[in-house]
Parts: structure tokens; C-alpha cells; sequence
């Protein structure tokens, strides 16, 4: 093969390959992800792709989200004490008769008068029935009633045979109205509740506290069959969630970190921990390395998160084009404008969100025009290569 034939073969597949190049343009380039013009199109890469809904990043977005946010103090929003203690089966209580003279029902006269006239009958529990039993009164309805009323039965009971009876009636064993507080607490354990009334925090504290630091933890209040779980941090620095306990309650504490990722063109890519009870999007991109200066799009910053279809609605979603009961949603902050880094500190990111960057155009551009350069280069060397053979032979000549 002459060397003309060698060079005219190289400069074919050469305009065969930078033609490939110009049809497929940027697509044929590795990169970390999306696209920003890509994921702002919100148009499905492929029919199969997972439908989503893309939400520009406003303060009218910040204040839906913030209130969307999960608190123990919505879902129970009962902000008074729990009622007063009522005896449940099994509960041990005590009774005590008191009659005005000697001579009556539970007084014989030979006992004269002695201070109280009084008498105190065996501890008993109350029976699977919910009943006590009081000696001439019979049966007396003791669960869901208060001491209280439990005495007034009795001294209604016994009115028309005991002189001027009254009735003590007190809790010495509570078998019921209990609270369990189990998990990553020093001291699970299952205690009465007070008659007082107390607080979540109380109760974790009667349990010795729990065993971590805080901001990895989490509460889950049972009450009734429903359910609610904030960070430890919202029972501390948001008091309102603080809310009291009630009888049967079950509080479960227990540890996970809250963790996000970030992709694309950040300072660093991977999972993060948050090691705080909360942070705010711009923690989250500092936590990433920032935006990388040479890459970063900034107009292209996201957040994926899936939200309630509630929430979306708020946000001004088309909630009917998703069947599905949690929909994709993408949040995107424009950085290139100051007044977003506002927005960045007021808005916080949630466990397992997903933070991506994409790259800038010019960056895309960048890459396509190093290939070029690359294959030009390859197309070059075999031809100068031959050329300098040629004169090499002619100068030996």
C-alpha cells in the first residue's frame, strides 16, 4: 500500500467517525448523571422510566414543606393532661369502712369509741369481672372508675344499715394504666403512669435516658392503634412535641443515622451522615464538598424526595397523573441566584434524600471537543509518521 492510499484510508474514517460524533452529540459522553436541561424537561427518558413532578424551590415551597414536616405534636395534638387514674383488672386496692358510733354494722358496742371507728378490710384485686367485694354491699364496680366513685358506691351500698358509713377506697398495687418505654434506653421498663400527668421526656427519663447522644435517635409514640416518631431533637428543641403520655402508651426509642447522598458534579460523592437531629440543604452541600468550580451547573442543584400525595397537592402538583400513594419529586434550587441560599438554610433535608449537581453545558462541550482533539490526534500520527518516512527515504537518497 502506498502511503498516499494509507493517508487517503485514515482521513475516510476519520470523516466517518467525527460524523457518528455530530449525530449522537453529547449523549456518547460519560458523565455522572443527567443532565439539567434533561431533568427540568420532565420528559421520561424511556417509556418504562418512572414519572415525576419537578418543583422550582420558593419560599411559598419552604413554608408547605415545613409544615408538612412530621410531628408527634400533630399527630396527638391533645395538649391537657390525661384523666385521672382508673382502676383496670387486676389492680389491688384496699378499702376502709369508717362508721360514726359503735353499735352499727362493722362497730360492735363493746368496742366503744376509739378514734376513726373504722375498719379495714384484706387488700383484694379487682376480679376479671372488674368487680371488688365489700362485706353487706356486695359486689361493687370497680374498672374504668375512679376512687371516687368507687366509694360513693359503697357508701350508697351501705347507707341504710351502717351508721352514717364512709368508705376509703385507695390503689396499692397498679397492675394497670401502665407505660412501656423499651428500646435504646438505659432502663427499659414498664411503670405506672403517674396521676399527675407527665410529659414524653419524663417518661424517657424515668427509663434512664436514652443510651446515645440524641441526634441519632428517634421516638415512635403508640397510642390506641396509631402511631407518630420525630427525631429526639424535636422533643428537646421543639417543645410542643414534648406532649403529655397516657395510660397504656408505648414509647420506643431506638438508633438509626440519618443519612443523604450526593451525586454529580459536588466535591465529594457518597452517603453522608448528618450526626445532628436536622440540617438544612445548604449543610447538606457543604457536608458534599460544595459545588465543584469546574463542573457544577448552578442552576442545576436538586433534591429527590418522595412526598405524600397530600403534600404534593400543596405544592401545586397534578396529583392525577400518579397513582401511586408517595410521588417522585424533584426539587430544584437555582444557585446563580443569591436570594436561593436562603432558602438553602430554611429548608431541610430529609433521611435517605438524594442530592445531585449536574454538570454545566460548557462542560459537555469541553469533552466532546477532547475527544475530537483525541481522534484527530490518532488520525495525525499514523500521517506524519508516513510523511517523515517519505522524506527519511528521499533524504537517503
Amino acid at each position: 500500500m502506498g502511503t498516499k492510499d494509507f493517508i487517503s484510508q485514515f482521513l475516510g474514517g476519520s470523516r466517518v467517525l467525527f460524523a457518528v460524533l455530530a449525530l449522537a452529540g453529547c449523549s456518547t459522553l460519560p458523565t455522572t448523571g443527567p443532565y439539567g436541561v434533561d431533568v427540568k424537561s420532565e420528559q421520561p427518558a424511556t417509556p418504562e422510566s418512572l414519572p415525576y413532578s419537578l418543583v422550582t424551590v420558593t419560599p411559598d415551597v419552604v413554608s408547605v414543606l415545613a409544615d408538612s414536616t412530621g410531628r408527634i405534636s400533630t399527630a396527638f395534638a391533645e395538649r391537657s393532661p390525661p384523666r385521672e387514674i382508673r382502676f383496670g383488672v387486676g389492680d389491688v386496692v384496699s378499702v376502709t369502712i369508717f362508721e360514726a358510733a359503735a353499735g352499727g354494722l362493722f362497730i360492735p358496742i363493746e368496742a366503744g369509741v376509739r378514734p376513726g371507728n373504722f375498719i379495714a378490710l384484706p387488700n383484694q384485686s379487682v376480679d376479671s369481672k372488674g368487680n371488688i367485694s365489700v362485706p353487706y354491699a356486695g359486689a361493687i364496680q370497680a374498672k374504668g372508675r375512679t376512687p371516687a366513685e368507687v366509694q360513693q358506691s359503697i357508701v350508697d351500698a351501705l347507707k341504710n344499715r351502717a351508721i352514717e358509713p364512709q368508705a376509703v377506697v385507695a390503689l396499692i398495687d397498679q397492675r394497670t394504666s401502665l407505660i412501656s418505654v423499651l428500646g435504646e434506653v438505659n432502663n427499659p421498663a414498664r411503670f405506672p403512669a403517674n396521676a399527675a400527668g407527665e410529659h414524653l421526656l419524663d417518661a424517657i427519663t424515668r427509663a434512664g435516658g436514652p443510651k446515645g447522644q440524641g441526634f441519632d435517635t428517634w421516638v415512635m409514640l403508640e397510642r390506641k392503634g396509631k402511631r407518630a416518631t420525630v427525631p429526639f431533637g424535636a422533643l428537646v428543641y421543639e417543645p410542643a412535641n414534648n406532649v403529655y403520655v397516657h395510660p397504656d402508651d408505648t414509647i420506643y426509642v431506638y438508633r438509626e443515622p440519618q443519612t443523604f447522598v450526593a451525586f454529580g458534579a459536588t466535591g465529594q460523592q457518597g452517603q453522608f451522615n448528618f450526626e445532628a437531629w436536622r440540617i438544612s440543604v445548604a449543610e447538606a452541600v457543604a457536608k458534599a464538598g460544595g459545588l465543584n468550580d469546574t463542573l457544577a451547573d448552578p442552576t442545576a442543584v436538586f433534591v429527590y424526595r418522595g412526598e405524600t400525595r397530600e403534600v404534593a397537592k400543596r405544592l401545586g402538583i397534578d396529583i392525577s397523573r400518579f397513582d401511586t400513594p408517595i410521588i417522585p419529586v424533584i426539587y430544584n434550587f437555582n444557585m446563580r441566584d443569591p436570594a436561593t441560599y436562603f432558602l438553602t438554610q430554611k429548608m431541610m433535608i430529609r433521611n435517605k434524600d438524594v442530592l445531585y449537581t449536574s454538570n454545566a453545558p460548557a462542560v459537555e462541550v469541553a469533552k466532546l471537543l477532547n475527544y475530537i482533539r483525541l481522534i484527530t490526534a490518532t488520525v495525525n500520527d499514523p500521517i506524519v509518521a508516513a510523511y517523515n518516512g517519505v522524506a527519511l527515504r528521499n533524504l537517503v537518497r
